[in-house]
């Protein structure tokens, strides 16, 4: 197994960050991530660098603060609890997150051309997908997609998997620019409910691009996947499961276009014939109660 693909909770901590992982550490060019944690009343100033970036809460609100702007981000109680707010911040610029509170904050990042203006990302604006069918089925947060905000390279998407499914199915890659795909790195985030287990697989598209990965996650793990078939995502009975998707690659063009392992693509035409699990959408703009 690639075991050097799998980056488990607390492996990257650095400079105030329990996950760091930046193109330069990942070995590739554009996609990164941290997670910053924040004590009641904690408060961190970071440099973006060459880095576009959103501030996603994982857990908690914050004030997000860059040239000028304040970002009120009411946040969420957890990531199974509600459709969070967002803010983006440029590269070339200084942010400070400070929270009364306390909490997580995830910051997908990508290796920018363009300084763009910060900016406010409210919850009600972000589209909710449910795609798949059955136990394929799953709900997908499209925050930071083209089409729906803008950015220069980063593309970034929440996965909700009710328990027992399967997402990120059939499997499928993005490490060519052809006209029917993209060619974007990414970075697989996870949390799971009640901090129970789920599991990921990841295999080669090629030869001399040897990836063999089917691992079991917990919170706080990520997997990167530079290039190969990706999938499934196995949310196991009783957990449900959320993921983070963070992409970003060399295309002029800011696109997600994928192509399914063809071994597996025909899975697609069943979904016409059953029903969209009942238990979604997991989550909407309204918090739910503990």
């Amino acid at each position: 197994m690639s075991t050097k693909h799998i980056v488990r909770r607390g492996e990257s901590a650095r400079d105030g960050f329990a996950l760091f992982i930046t193109p330069e550490s990942a070995g590739w060019g554009y996609s990164g991530l941290r997670v910053l944690e924040l004590a009641p009343g904690g408060s961190a100033t970071f440099a973006t660098g060459e880095d576009e970036m959103v501030v996603l809460p994982l857990s908690g609100s914050a004030t997000v603060a860059c040239e000028g702007e304040a970002f009120e981000l009411a946040g969420r109680r957890s990531v199974f609890s509600r459709v969070s707010d967002f803010a983006y911040v440029p590269r070339d610029a200084e942010v400070t997150v400070t929270s009364a509170g306390g909490g997580r904050f995830a910051l997908p990042t990508a290796r920018a051309t363009r300084k763009l203006s910060p900016r406010y990302g409210p919850a009600e604006d972000v589209s909710v997908e449910l795609r798949g069918a059955g136990q394929a089925s799953r709900q997908v947060n499209n925050f930071c997609m083209p089409g729906t905000f803008d950015a220069d390279k980063l593309i970034a998407v929440e996965v909700l998997t009710p328990a027992a499914n399967w997402s990120s199915f059939p499997p499928h890659k993005h490490d060519e620019q052809t006209e029917t795909e993209s060619q974007l790195e990414e970075i697989y985030y996870f949390e799971v409910d009640r901090d129970g287990p789920a599991y990921q697989r990841v295999y080669t598209s090629g030869p001399g691009r040897e990836i063999d990965v089917c691992a079991e996650v917990r919170s706080g793990d990520t997997v990167l996947i530079p290039y190969g078939w990706h999938g499934p995502s196995m949310a196991t009975p009783g957990y449900d499961l959320y993921y983070l998707n963070v992409m970003a690659g060399p295309s002029p063009e800011r696109a997600w276009r994928i192509c399914d392992d063809p071994a597996h693509g025909w899975v697609r035409g069943t979904w016409a014939d059953q029903e969209i699990d009942p238990r979604l959408p997991l989550t909407t703009t309204e918090e739910k109660q503990p």
